[in-house]
């Protein structure tokens, strides 16, 4: 057996046809819409072929007096629909053109009659598969609808033309972010989502515990199985000193030894039920305490544990003895804002280079916006110019004066300088400028929307508003730390030199009231073998909300999670 081919299943023959090896998808019995609609000539060259396709009805409608239909579907391999055409009598048409009803369905290609804008339409003589939609209850038809209604239909959201395009922006994206880095010498590393270190030091982390679980479960349990009474555990210990002195008296009666055996054997017995007993009068519900202060010895992993809000700390453990490194994952913060920027769940791309500085950071960084910005161009052009067409005209033309323009470079205090110059001028912003303020996000979009026109990178911070492990300057004042700031959205990139220099960091966690303890691992990166580097972090649905246009985050994550929200 081992060495035979498994010849096709008939079926499996069948389905090849003539769809040819560019239409037919490697694992599923159909020809991907954008196989067919995507190529340049819109599909025109394959009439003639015969192919199965699939997807859902976009937009049906009954014709020659319900003698055919047309059928818009889509799959969502591309933004483009294919037009498929059903006669009345190979199918039920009143079923068949219902918005949202998935359709698997066979028959020939065709070059639609002139002056239609499809240059190709599937003629279909077999209905494979009819999955009915009741129009009466279907919560996504047709009519447009607003991203803050689809908000409420997470589920289902995806098969509107918006969703499903940043879907395929947003894997774009991620692949973009593998291959810049795949191709820069990076090695990818994971980092884990369970933390015990803050690496903001700002203490809005999701806590991971199980001491709420086993505490509720203990309380079941005692409700069902009661705790010992002060009776009952007199009485245990009752019983072991009454064991105790039968086997004391059969050893003094030098008694045989199979009944000093058996008498020793009672007196375990006793002793483990009163252990049992003595344990289980120790049990209290609720969550444990010691000191008056929860007990975090008994929780799972025996010390306080959260959700991650960066990996940084930990892949720079990696960059300090494989070079350059990078980790993608999810990131959370249990910070309360209902703003369009935050989200409770969200992805970093954070990069750790080793042997390099600040400006081989802002190189890095520059170099990694670009690439993403022509990826898209290059490769999801279709799906930009439909977010042009239904979000915001500018998106293409965004892209492309990013991906072909030097970041303009300026020191914080110079940014400052020209806020405050603006100031002077007569422009408002509702934060006051000085020197000293961690820029808001108006100040950040007057620097590259208004001043500049063009991305900027703002460095050197003062070391107040920024974290423990950016580089101090020789000013003492000031980190060498960066932002990345964009049109429409403000800062996309957050980066910095790391501080290698042992007794400086140590100074930097007193300053800022952070304990040692759960440092010190980071800590021995600068005791043994120390080095410079330098690393960054994009927000990953910041990036999409600045390819496409769209106004609110909850829109460019397939399952937002944000205070009172956590669907599916």
């Amino acid at each position: 057996m081992g060495d035979q081919a498994t010849p096709p299943a008939p079926e499996l023959a069948e389905m090849a046809i003539s769809d040819g090896p560019s239409l037919k998808h490697p694992f599923s019995d159909r020809a991907p819409v954008r196989s067919i609609v995507c190529r340049p000539d819109g599909g025109a060259g394959l009439a003639g072929q015969r192919v199965r396709a699939g997807g859902w009805v976009k937009t049906g409608r009954e014709q020659g007096k319900g003698s055919f239909a047309f059928l818009e579907v889509n799959d969502g391999s591309c933004p483009a629909n294919l037009q498929v055409i059903v006669d009345a009598g190979v199918a039920d048409l009143s079923t068949l053109v219902q918005t949202g009803t998935c359709v698997l369905v066979e028959g020939l290609l065709k070059v639609p009659p002139e002056g239609t804008k499809q240059k190709i339409e599937l003629r279909v003589d077999k209905v494979l598969h009819v999955g009915p939609t009741d129009p009466a209850s279907y919560p996504i038809p047709k009519t447009k609808l607003s991203l803050e209604f689809l908000r409420d239909h997470i589920h289902l959201r995806a098969r509107t033309n918006t969703i499903s395009a940043v879907a395929r922006i947003r894997n774009a994206l991620a692949f973009a972010t593998h291959s810049f880095f795949q191709e820069h010498g990076f090695l990818y590393v994971h980092t884990p989502i369970i933390t015990t270190s803050d690496c903001e030091g700002a203490g809005e982390m999701f806590q991971a515990t199980t001491l709420i679980s086993e505490a509720e479960k203990l309380e079941k349990e005692l409700i069902l199985n009661p705790p010992p009474t002060e009776a009952d555990l007199e009485a245990a210990k009752l019983t072991v000193g009454e064991k105790g002195n039968i086997v004391s008296q059969l050893k003094d009666a030098k008694a045989n030894k199979e009944e000093i055996s058996a008498s020793v054997a009672d007196l375990k017995i006793a002793k483990e039920n009163l252990s049992r007993v003595e344990e289980r009068a120790k049990l209290k519900p609720g969550i444990p305490k010691k000191d008056g202060k929860i007990d975090y010895g008994q929780d799972f992993f025996s010390r306080q544990a959260f959700l991650t809000v960066s990996g940084q700390l930990q892949v720079e453990t990696y960059a300090c003895a494989v070079s350059s490194v990078y980790t993608f994952g999810p990131t959370f913060r249990a910070e309360h804002s209902h703003t369009s920027r935050h989200l409770a769940e969200f992805w970093m791309v954070e990069p750790e280079i080793a042997f390099a500085d600040l400006q081989d950071d802002m190189n890095c960084a520059e170099a990694y916006v670009k690439y993403m910005c022509q990826w898209l161009l290059n490769k999801c052009f279709d799906d930009m110019e439909l977010m042009a067409k239904l979000d915001d005209k500018g998106c293409i033309d965004r892209l492309r004066m990013v991906s072909s323009t030097p970041f303009e470079r300026i020191s914080y205090t110079e940014a400052v300088q020209l806020l405050e110059e603006a100031v002077r001028g007569g422009k408002e912003f509702e934060k006051n400028v000085e020197w000293g303020i961690d820029l808001a996000s108006e100040h950040e979009r007057y620097l590259t929307e208004d001043i500049f026109k063009k991305p900027v990178i703002v460095y050197n911070y003062p070391k107040g508003i920024k974290a423990f492990y950016m580089r101090l300057n020789d000013d003492s004042k000031t980190v060498a730390a960066m932002d990345i700031l964009v049109p429409k959205v403000g800062e996309l990139i957050g980066g910095s030199q790391r501080e290698e220099r042992y007794e400086v960091i140590q100074q930097r966690i007193a300053e800022m009231g952070l304990p040692l303890e759960p440092y010190e691992w980071y800590l021995d990166l600068r005791r043994y073998g120390t080095v410079k580097h330098c690393g960054f972090g994009l927000g990953f649905e910041r990036m999409i909300l600045f390819a496409t246009g769209i106004d609110n985050i909850r829109d460019v994550i397939p399952f937002p999670r944000y205070p009172g929200r956590a669907d599916l």
